[in-house]
Order: structure tokens, then C-alpha cells, then sequence
């Protein structure tokens, strides 16, 4: 029985997740890590996710491959941007919202995991199509 999910109810498992791996692994490490422990529990909660898919852009009707990486796509619904810096920027919102256009996604996460408290660190980023 695969029940499909829309967007709110993945960002809520996702945080869960996320919360999980941060009471784990505490702040104060590199993105990766958390990127990597994330995507593990992801995978091990029975969604279907994939990890550093390519983002190409399209520039006048040609496709070109730039090197933009988006860190996780959860069933194929749910962008995830992680971070692990002292203070989330405008950039790192900009840089969610461009990957949810591009890829013509309704939601992102932009989640910080170099925070005390995780809920600190988690931005929604919704792409109003």
C-alpha cells in the first residue's frame, strides 16, 4: 500500500527526521554529514529519495549543465537545501526558491543544522507557480 503524500505532510515527516538526526549528531559539524544522516533516515522511513541531483539550466531553449546540485528531492515533491552556517542569508532562500522554480516544485526546505535548537533553523520556502 504506497499512500501518496502531498508536500505539507513530507516537510512534516522530514522535520521529524531532521530533528532526529540533529539531537544525534548536535551542531557544529559539516553540511555533508547532516546531508548524508538525513538522506539515510529518509531512505529508512520507506520514502523514495534522491541526493545530488543535477539542476540544469535552461538559458534561449538550450539546456546547460552548470554544476547546480540540489542536496535532496523527497518523492519527487520536496526540495531540501542543507546548510550548516552561522546565520541563514537572503542568498540561501534565493538559492531554494530558484531551485523550486527550475524545477517546477511547490516546496523547499532550507534547513541550517549549526543551530542549538533545530525549529531554529528551518525555513519554508514555497514556490507560488
Amino acid at each position: 500500500m504506497n499512500i501518496q503524500l502531498n508536500e505539507n505532510d513530507l516537510a512534516a515527516r522530514v522535520i521529524g527526521k531532521a530533528i532526529h538526526v540533529h539531537k544525534e549528531l548536535g551542531p557544529g559539524l559539516l553540511e555533508n554529514a547532516y546531508k548524508e544522516c538525513l538522506y539515510y533516515s529518509i531512505l529508512k522511513d520507506g520514502l523514495f529519495a534522491t541526493k545530488e541531483q543535477a539542476m540544469p539550466l535552461i538559458f534561449e531553449e538550450v539546456k546547460l549543465d552548470c554544476g547546480y546540485r540540489m542536496d535532496i528531492i523527497v518523492e519527487n515533491k520536496l526540495v531540501l537545501e542543507i546548510k550548516s552556517v552561522d546565520t541563514l542569508n537572503d542568498i540561501h532562500l534565493a538559492q531554494t526558491l530558484t531551485y523550486l522554480k527550475l524545477g517546477n516544485y511547490k516546496l523547499g526546505l532550507l534547513i541550517n543544522f549549526n543551530v542549538l535548537l533545530l525549529k531554529s533553523g528551518i525555513r519554508r520556502v514555497v514556490n507560488n507557480l
